[in-house]
């Protein structure tokens, strides 16, 4: 059967995701009317500010960090389109769920390593975590399918093409990880909490 990568009513899904990233870029960089810093990921704040749990996967560093944030969106869109997507929320849904997700899974990071009385202090910001998470789950899907997610039909069916180009972008973004000034500990917690979200 042909695929045809045209507009779907699944579409307005990214189209909303993509202009927030957008609009809060502009907001903070372009007209500076906001200070991104109150935005940002920092642990120690987390307690006192859990907005930040969300508010920073919508803030970026400059436009090359947004342009391959809107990049990943794209692809991402694609596989789901490959796979068969069939819920118009599922991936508003899945961003607000992971954000959660790979909030506890870095806060439990942490805590191991306060038992060795070691504190990190940093700040993370933007939306590869959650394409990252994407990835992970839509890996799994591409080799197993997955008909429901929290209840709700969402009519994913594997494909192997969608297996090909996921296993090679994860590898790619796995050694991307490890350049300087890119967050692995937010790359990898996404990718847990996609696999996680794949076995619910």
């Amino acid at each position: 059967m042909l695929f045809k990568n045209s507009i779907s009513k699944y579409d307005w899904q990214y189209l909303v995701t993509g202009f927030s990233l957008i609009s809060v870029f502009i907001f903070t960089d372009l007209i500076g009317v906001i200070d991104k810093e109150y935005f940002y990921f920092v642990p120690r704040l987390i307690s006192d500010q859990p907005y930040r749990i969300f508010t920073s996967i919508l803030t970026h560093a400059d436009l090359n960090h947004l342009l391959s944030n809107l990049g990943g969106i794209i692809i991402t869109r694609y596989f789901l389109l490959r796979l068969g997507i069939k819920n118009r929320f599922f991936y508003l849904k899945f961003i607000l769920i992971c954000s959660f997700l790979n909030f506890i899974i870095i806060w439990f990071y942490e805590k191991i390593l306060s038992y060795f009385n070691i504190y990190p202090n940093y700040a993370a910001l933007g939306f590869s975590g959650i394409i990252y998470a994407l990835f992970g789950f839509l890996l799994l899907t591409s080799f197993y399918g997955k008909k429901y997610f929290l209840g709700q039909e969402i009519g994913f069916k594997s494909n192997y093409e969608v297996q090909k180009m996921s296993k090679t972008i994860c590898f790619i973004g796995l050694i991307f990880s490890f350049l300087p000034g890119v967050s692995l500990l937010g790359h990898l917690s996404g990718f847990i909490a996609g696999c996680f979200l794949f076995l619910i």
